[in-house]
């Protein structure tokens, strides 16, 4: 099975810490962002492939063509600014059957993997008191997947938090790209894959997240450390 993390991106909340590093090369506990994806891939995922774009050499000359015997590829986003249903179609000629698509940033749990690798397609979400500027997303009664909605489109509060981790197949590359909000001119990969669906008929699940660290500002390493911490 392949796995693709974007990791394209620049990451300018961040500030200095990614003047001279990409977000994904960031170290939390020791580890990279990336590595922290890498260890919690489930054993059948042989293959990742890195969509980079932002001082991509860095991580090529870091990790090199494999790691702990998974191969890894790389595919450049030109235009990182694309969004990231872009950054996915940078792999549609190279991808084949059920695949993982990972944010190079978030910090996912293998168990929630693992869940979401029992359905056909499949988004982690996490309910949260305050969705901030996180994407929201519908379910109906059966947690199939109706709507998503970024936080510009949504009055905000308590919901169902998109957190970019999805397992999909090939079909998704049989329908066109959706831009991510009427504000926003790129195009979204959560608003891509609802519409497919849709349009599909392919069963798109909601599953619970046990735990999703987003790693959007620097206040968010610390605030990490602390969490990763409390599960050794």
């Amino acid at each position: 099975m392949q796995a693709v993390i974007l990791a394209a991106g620049r990451g300018t909340r961040m500030g200095d810490l990614v003047k001279d590093t990409p977000k994904p090369m960031l170290e939390v506990a020791g580890k990279t962002l990336l590595e922290h994806k890498f260890d919690v891939l489930p054993e059948n995922v042989d293959e990742i492939i890195l969509v980079v774009g932002y001082l991509q050499d860095i991580i090529k000359n870091h990790f090199g063509n494999s790691y702990n015997g998974k191969k890894i590829s790389y595919l450049t986003q030109e235009n990182i600014v694309g969004g990231t249903a872009d950054a996915l179609w940078q792999a549609k000629g190279v991808l084949k059957g059920k695949f993982l698509v990972m944010m190079g940033d978030d910090l996912y749990a293998q168990e929630d993997i693992t869940a979401c690798l029992a359905y056909e397609w499949a988004l982690l979400v996490e309910q949260l008191v305050d969705l901030g500027t996180r994407g929201k997303v519908f379910v109906d009664t059966d947690q199939r997947i109706a709507e998503i909605l970024e936080h510009e489109e949504h009055s905000g509060g308590s919901g169902l938090a998109s957190t970019n981790m999805f397992v999909l197949d090939e079909r998704i590359f049989d329908y066109p790209l959706v831009m991510r909000s009427k504000s926003k001119k790129e195009y979204g990969l959560p608003q891509t894959v609802a519409a497919a669906a849709r349009a599909a008929q392919i069963p798109f699940y909601a599953v619970p997240a046990t735990r999703w660290i987003q790693i959007t500002n620097p206040e968010d390493i610390r605030k990490a450390e602390e969490v990763l911490a409390k599960t050794v």
